[in-house]
């Protein structure tokens, strides 16, 4: 039997879904910060710096991250979905610099004390995962932090993103990054019930 890791996915071309849906009925829409990242922030001392939420889509998690005083960057592939972002951002008086970005071929010129991806990095198939780790331990600064948050082997069944164990993790990352922790969690969006999670602590290596 194939391994749910592997096993090939389909993903909707997400320019049209954000042209075609209301963000708050997506199933990673999430008003507030994801409860797991902000559970880790105080004990890594991470209270200000610079920030890069990637994947940001309906942009909740960079307002959530520029109300707490980070200096944020938010990338998307979608440009309707950064534009929707940008004007509820500037709607509540947030300056976050917003951008259209292929994260597999990306711009990005700055690196950050941390990226969070909560949502990315488990819809890319197997043979892309190598150039991922390669681009984020470029963007994530020496001895900075990469959050992910990506579908766990526990969660049933086999649409949506690809699943991942703990030592999935370990392997894929572990050559660029030292992993700190790896929690089961849930995926706060709008699904019911919450989607199994793991939430990683990923630190890169210097």
């Amino acid at each position: 039997m194939e391994e749910p890791t592997t096993s090939p996915r389909t993903f909707p071309n997400w320019e049209q879904l954000y042209q075609e849906k209301s963000v708050e009925t997506m199933p990673w829409f999430n008003p507030d910060l994801d409860a797991d990242l902000e559970q880790a922030l105080i004990p890594l001392q991470l209270l200000s710096g610079k920030v890069l939420d990637l994947g940001t889509g309906p942009g909740t998690q960079a307002i959530a991250l520029a109300k707490r005083g980070f200096q944020v960057t938010a990338t998307d592939l979608s440009a309707t979905a950064i534009q929707l972002a940008q004007e509820k951002a500037q709607a509540e008086g947030f300056a976050i610099t917003f951008r259209q970005d292929d994260i597999l071929n990306s711009h990005l010129e700055h690196t950050f004390d941390f990226v969070l991806d909560r949502g990315v990095f488990h819809v890319f198939a197997p043979e892309l995962r190598s150039d991922y780790v390669t681009v984020l331990s470029r963007l994530v600064k020496p001895s900075g932090y990469l959050f992910l948050k990506c579908f766990s082997s526990l969660e049933p069944g086999e649409e949506g993103p690809y699943r991942f164990t703990p030592e999935d993790i370990h392997e894929i990352f572990g050559d660029r990054f030292t992993v700190q922790s790896i929690e089961q969690t849930v995926y706060q969006g709008t699904l019911d019930p919450y989607p199994r999670a793991l939430f990683c602590i990923l630190q890169r290596q210097s």
